[in-house]
């Protein structure tokens, strides 16, 4: 069986995007991953934060500036006009500022990739009102994989689908969406109608609400009951009081009741169970499923079995009003109607893609490479393997949408459909897949990728004095303050003044201001001389890459990816979800046009005899291997077999093991009375803001 798994210290490793396998049941390649999550919760809470007092974004004033500006004003009146076509060249460092511009009307902003997308979403929250902002995640399984995607992404996906159909004007956190992030895996797969009606579990301080009613809706909701709240999707009840893990929040929540009355609402720990702050905007829960159990649902699931002989087994559960993992794949078949992302928008919305020439690409990839994970399905089915949920025949669609279907349907709704390139406005003659219809307006705004210098100061401070002398308005965008101080420090001691602020406003020309935000990379301004330096332009670091704070939830996988070019043929390599295997070669593979590098593991053979299997799995997703680290020869694991999932059960059974030692440790060392330090001085605040390096995780947890 073959498959194929779909001079500076600032300086960081950039990170790939995940993804899983296709001959196997998981996708390596469209997928953009098991690490998603852990992206996906860092931007869920900067999107939607816990506390009620709201600063104003750091480069609020830039975009506002820009917003008026020669670069953007054409833009920004064409889109407020609602032409049906326009076309913007822009650089790639000013398409967020672009974005809050022209965010005069909704938006639906369309990226590559899932990171494309997270990485738009954090500058975004720097640069327009982050409560009016929204990440719309893809699914990490493909639509016809007998798997569930995560519960958080469920949960984030549902949460925006409620804000778009009925937001809470009284709660900005969950109040009207101007613009939403989407990757174009997420506006091609057609979703269920009527998500965004169900409705969360919310419960504030002061409600009236029955104990056992809201067990009911949270059991409504797939919300899965346990002894001890661990992981999102789960709650418990120990008398009066209820803890809930909702799948779009960073901690879980307890609700403290007193007869039918909500006395308090809190955050509290995983680890230890102990009870936070007070979580101001209470509970709010949404579905943790996007396909319930109602008995509608479970009617068409008893009729679907002479249909769909290949599914009876989940669809015998079903009808049950049993959940089962995948059901979401039988969705189109299970649910009245289907519509997509577009449908679900403002009426007056706009669709924004960003880098149309990528998204293109993507989007060829995403339907091909289902459809070849599909026919690898049915191939190991024909080995004696669970079938596929191939719904084509049945409902006669795939499970994608092409981006002309896409295009089509948006005119039919009546969307401006704006097209922004770093390149330059896209020729309708050559590319009639993005340039269906007249272009009503092209757009350039004449700006141009900022200079990168990586890390060498004598470049950078040779071009900024140019730019001040030939009466250039100059913005420096760190990430942090602590570096911003060091850099007005640098040009001070080269007779450059700088000025340090929180208002990132264009400065006077001929003069500097530092400051700090999520940009990514910078851009030229030609027409208003306006230079934006962030710091990857200064460091030499990929645009988007983590910062430190990125760092701390980013998980470790993904950290110590395996080095292709550091393994040797038989190294012993583990993949997160077939287990340990050999590694035999870098290979090439065309699949569908499209030439792409592999990663070649071997697994021990699935049957007597017969020759071992290999698994492929693409270069952009190797966040999923890692080098085998033990002292002794490993046995090698079969794909598909249990062998890995037993080891993965005792691996955490005994961290489970380790992690309550640790827990009585902590709690012997919190009893013990400490030494109480003084107050930080103003000259210790001051060292620790001018230190030139990015803190490690440790260090910033030791320091914490």
């Amino acid at each position: 069986m073959t498959a194929t798994s779909g001079s500076t210290p600032l300086t960081m490793t950039p990170l790939a995007p995940a993804s899983v396998s296709p001959s196997v049941s998981r996708n390596c390649e469209v997928v953009e991953g098991l690490a998603q999550r852990e992206r996906i919760e860092h931007v869920t809470a900067t999107v939607m934060p816990q506390g009620s007092a709201m600063e104003t974004p750091a480069l609020r004033n830039l975009a506002l500036a820009l917003g008026d500006s020669a670069a953007f004003s054409r833009a920004r009146t064409a889109v407020r006009a609602g032409s049906d076509r326009i076309d913007i060249a822009c650089a790639r460092g000013a398409q967020p500022l672009l974005t809050a511009a022209i965010a005069q009307r909704p938006l639906l902003v369309v990226t590559a990739t899932s990171r494309d997308a997270e990485d738009l979403t954090r500058a975004l929250c720097d640069t327009y009102d982050r409560n009016r902002v929204a990440l719309f995640p893809s699914w990490e399984t493909l639509p016809h994989e007998r798997l569930s995607p995560r519960s958080d992404t469920v949960g984030t996906r549902l949460a925006v689908l409620r804000r778009l159909a009925h937001p809470d004007p009284s709660d900005p956190v969950y109040g009207p969406l101007d613009i939403v992030v989407a990757p174009i895996r997420s506006v091609l797969q057609p979703i269920a109608k009527g998500l965004g009606d169900l409705a969360p579990v919310s419960l504030r301080t002061g409600d009236t609400r029955p104990l056992e009613e809201v067990v009911e809706a949270l059991a409504a909701a797939a919300y899965h009951r346990t002894d001890l709240v661990e992981r999102r999707g789960e709650f418990a009840v120990r008398g009066g009081i209820l803890d809930v893990f909702p799948p779009t929040e960073d901690h879980p929540i307890r609700v403290e009741f007193f007869g039918d009355d909500v006395e308090e609402v809190r955050w509290f720990k995983v680890a230890d169970q102990r009870s936070l702050d007070i979580a101001e905007h209470g509970l709010w829960a949404p579905p943790c499923r996007e396909v319930l159990l109602t008995d509608q649902v479970r009617a068409r699931a008893a009729a679907l079995t002479e249909h769909l002989p290949g599914a009876i087994d989940m669809l015998d559960k079903i009808a049950a009003g049993i959940a089962v993992e995948g059901m979401e794949s039988l969705a189109p078949a299970l649910i009245d109607g289907m519509e997509t992302l577009l449908d679900v928008i403002a009426e007056q919305a706009a669709v924004v893609l960003l880098d149309p020439e990528r998204v293109r690409t993507r989007a060829h990839d995403l339907v091909a490479t289902s459809q070849e994970f599909l026919d690898a399905g049915w191939a190991n089915a024909a080995a004696g393997n669970a079938v596929p949920i191939d719904l084509q025949e049945l409902l006669g669609s795939s499970s994608f949408w092409s981006l002309a279907e896409l295009r089509e349907h948006a005119t039919r709704l009546g969307r401006t459909w704006v097209d922004v390139t770093p390149f330059g406005v896209i020729d309708s003659s050559v590319d009639d897949e993005l340039s269906s219809g007249d272009v009503d307006e092209a757009i350039p705004t004449h700006t141009v990728p900022a200079p990168t210098f990586r890390g060498n100061t004598e470049d950078a401070v040779r071009t900024l004095r140019e730019y001040l002398a030939d009466s250039w308005s100059v913005i420096v965008v760190t990430e942090a303050p602590g570096l911003g101080k060091r850099v007005v420090e640098l040009l001070s001691e080269n007779d450059i003044p700088a000025t340090q602020t929180d208002d990132a406003a264009p400065p006077a020309p001929g003069q500097i201001v530092v400051t700090h935000g999520a940009l990514g990379s910078g851009f030229l301004a030609e027409q208003d001389k306006i230079a934006v330096i962030t710091e990857s332009d200064l460091t030499g670091s990929a645009p988007g890459q983590a910062s430190t704070k990125d760092m701390r939830k980013m998980p470790s996988r993904r950290r110590n990816q395996v080095d292709p070019l550091q393994l040797r043929t038989g190294d012993f390599v583990v993949h997160e979800q077939h287990g340990v295997g050999r590694f035999v070669e870098m290979a090439q593979r065309t699949i569908q046009g499209a030439t792409r590098e592999y990663l070649v593991i071997e697994y021990a053979s699935s049957k007597r005899g017969q020759p071992a299997d290999r698994l492929y799995v693409p270069t952009d997703q190797l966040d999923q291997v890692t080098r085998y680290v033990g002292g002794e020869a490993p046995t090698v694991n079969k794909l598909g077999g249990s062998d890995w999932h037993k080891t993965k059960s005792r691996a955490r059974r005994y961290v489970k093991q380790i992690a309550n030692e640790l827990i009585r440790l902590y709690s012997a060392r919190m009893a013990t009375s400490g030494h109480a330090f003084s107050p930080d001085t103003p000259w210790q605040r001051e060292l620790e803001d001018a230190f030139a390096h990015i803190e490690t995780p440790d260090q910033l947890s030791s320091i914490d």
